[in-house]
């Protein structure tokens, strides 16, 4: 099977029908970018392992569509969950989001979306009639499980670049963002590949489907955990693509509280650009930093514009939001906690903190044992005039002269 042929729509379908035997995909808002995301990796200059990987990540999110509409179909009540004022962690890569995101997760009054669920966030049928209400079997080890633990180990021993780029472990809070990639109205795609013609169509696209499509997913984790037996309060959410949507955000979880991260766009730029030039490499032969490099400081100043600009139209001092400085969350990490609580309203608790500061030991002791992730901003062709230049607004008005000193 060619390229091409790999990415044919109703092939795509198909597949994903197959795996549970299911062919309710619900609404049709996925249906246009799906179809604009295909076209475009079926022109991607990617090597035929790569196409297979990418076919594979669509077709999983299409059965992840249609295994979570089964269950929403037969359990209406999943529809009546309430996520309640959650906490957002937004920012660039290396600003601390994925630090503090952690840290709030570890309060057990919290919900997060743990690496299992994040990959596959609707229970699996197994042998259960197709026609009966699936039942939450809490009686035995969810199979999601191990397959997560399979991958992360999968990812330890043949990606550890990658894996020291960005940790993602299947017993830690992760990314909501896949749900977003499900629903196909999403920069993964870009940070996989080069994709000129759905990353710029998705530009002038509204992503209320997608932040629909995330909301019911939370609903959904929601009511399982429950179901086993965890009755949090506040679900704390990380995504650094939420920037360039807060009013979208808002306007789906309208009670939300935004953490947002800053540090010196010259230390966050190149790590980003790192990241995708490692994901490139993974589906392609040829990739040329260089352009990697051009493609995410373009897509990073589109992000940061947006997220100062929906800022900028919200009353001064907004209680939606509580700022973090990166050296003030390295510093003082349980401080900066605190502030958050105190804007939040969230009451400080003994056992919340030793949780922390047991999280901030036990990731110490990680962090030691990962490679190195080494890159500068010439190695993607940019530099730190013209990476300061994309970003003055933003440094003037959130860095100067906090940061920069």
């Amino acid at each position: 099977m060619s390229v091409a042929e790999q990415f044919a729509e109703e092939s795509i379908l198909a597949a994903a029908r197959r795996i549970d035997g299911l062919d309710d995909f619900g609404d049709d808002a996925f249906r246009a970018p799906l179809r604009v995301l295909l076209e475009s990796l079926a022109e991607a200059p990617i090597h035929e392992l790569g196409a297979s990987i990418l076919r594979g990540s669509v077709v999983r999110s299409l059965a992840n569509r249609l295994r979570a509409r089964h269950w929403l179909r037969h359990h209406p009540e999943i529809a009546f969950e309430r996520i309640e004022a959650p906490l957002v962690v937004v920012g660039m890569m290396r600003t601390g989001t994925t630090l503090v995101q952690r840290l709030l997760a570890a309060d057990p009054r919290h919900y997060c979306v743990l690496g299992w669920e994040a990959l596959e966030p609707a229970p699996r049928l197994g042998d259960q009639s197709r026609d009966d209400p699936p039942i939450v079997d809490t009686s035995r080890e969810d199979p999601r499980v191990a397959a997560a633990e399979a991958r992360e180990a999968q990812i330890r021993a043949f990606a550890p670049e990658l894996f020291a780029i960005h940790p993602s472990y299947a017993h830690q809070a992760e990314e909501e963002i896949m749900f977003l990639a499900d629903a196909f109205l999403s920069h993964v795609p870009e940070a996989s590949c080069d994709v000129p013609r759905y990353r710029s169509w998705i530009d002038d696209q509204d992503f209320a489907p997608a932040y629909r499509h995330l909301h019911r997913m939370l609903q959904l984790l929601q009511w399982q955990k429950k179901r086993r037996g965890e009755r949090r309060g506040r679900w704390v959410l990380k995504t650094p693509a939420h920037m360039g949507y807060l009013e979208t955000l808002f306007a789906e979880l309208p009670d939300a509280h935004v953490i947002h991260m800053h540090r010196d766009p010259v230390e966050t730029i190149p790590s980003g650009a790192s990241l995708n030039a490692t994901l490139w490499r993974m589906h392609a032969h040829d990739v040329d930093p260089r352009q990697v490099g051009a493609q995410w400081i373009e897509r990073m100043a589109w992000t940061n514009r947006r997220a100062v600009d929906a800022r900028a139209r919200m009353p001064a001092g907004s209680a939606r939001f509580t700022d973090i400085w990166y050296r003030d969350a390295v510093k003082d990490p349980i401080g900066q906690i605190r502030r958050i609580y105190a804007a939040a309203g969230i009451e400080p608790r003994d056992d919340a903190e030793r949780a922390m500061r047991t999280w901030l030991v036990e990731d110490a002791k990680e962090r030691d044992t990962l490679a190195r992730h080494r890159y500068t901003a010439a190695d993607f062709g940019l530099t730190d005039e013209q990476i300061r230049s994309e970003f003055a607004t933003y440094i003037e008005r959130y860095l100067a002269p906090r940061e920069l000193e």
